[in-house]
């Protein structure tokens, strides 16, 4: 059966390719290792590096694509370092054209599902997904994750992180 476009009969965005518009709320708390060690915290993980980038707003939800590269070159390491990738897709074309153009492991993405599949509550994507990917992290004792996310508007960022293990 095929389903009715959502928004315009002309165009191709339907219930089955894009994940539902809610609202939502997702905290990560981030500090110094001197403030985590004042407080008596242990760190789970450190940020290893951070990119934002630019993109064609035309050509929507191709941020992840720069952004990985970016933050690889910042982090100073290869696609192969990273042991999980977490990537925003409102869309489920934005992790095939991600994917097709990094040669990423779809078997170490969204390893428990996309947005598409557990939800993509505006103002709180980018708290769960960390948090998502640290936890997967931690119950696989893998090391690195990349989560990379479009913003709107030809934004794109990226974030690698770097489990503390003790």
């Amino acid at each position: 059966a095929a389903l009715q476009p959502a928004f315009n009969p002309e165009h191709t965005i339907t219930a089955g390719n894009a994940s539902q518009i809610s609202d939502g709320a997702a905290a990560v708390l981030l500090m110094s290792l001197e403030k985590a060690k004042e407080l008596g915290l242990k760190p789970r993980a450190r940020i290893r590096a951070q990119a934002v980038v630019g993109t064609d707003p035309m050509l929507m939800l191709e941020g992840p694509i720069p952004g990985t590269a970016a933050v690889l070159k910042r982090a100073g390491l290869e696609l192969s370092s990273i042991d999980l990738f977490e990537v925003n897709e409102a869309f489920a074309s934005v992790v095939l054209a991600w994917q097709k153009e990094t040669g990423a492991d779809l078997a170490k993405t969204n390893v428990n599902g996309g947005a598409i599949a557990v939800g993509h509550p505006l103002g709180a994507s980018g708290a769960i997904l960390m948090n998502r990917l640290l936890y997967e992290l931690e119950r696989r004792d893998l090391r690195y994750g990349l989560e990379t996310m479009c913003c709107g508007g030809g934004l794109g960022t990226a974030t690698i992180i770097d489990r503390v293990v003790e």
